[in-house]
């Protein structure tokens, strides 16, 4: 079976600081296989804000099934947790 081509998604998390938040979603992309390849996070006043690109090619579940399992997270954690295609995300902030 060929290897699919790499597909670079960028997640953003923003929300009240905690413990565990970074943990969460990283046990969250190794479980359906998906490779966080950066990361940059910062905590504003005791706001959390994260940007993580993400690497779904070779993800055991699609799309769809991601943004509901970080809509989960994001509900259990209080957190606003969103997924685009990098060029999409490029193309909104670009200054």
């Amino acid at each position: 079976m060929a290897e699919k081509a790499s597909q670079i998604c960028i997640v953003t998390v923003t929300g009240k600081d905690r413990v565990g938040i970074i943990a969460r979603l990283a046990n969250a992309m190794a479980k359906a296989n998906i490779n966080i390849v950066d990361v940059n996070q910062k905590i504003m006043e005791d706001t959390f804000v994260m940007t993580m690109a993400v690497d779904i090619g070779q993800a055991t579940i699609d799309m769809g099934q991601i943004k509901k399992q970080l809509d989960r997270i994001g509900r259990q954690m209080a957190l606003k947790i969103s997924i685009q295609d990098e060029s999409i995300f490029k193309a909104m902030h670009r200054v």
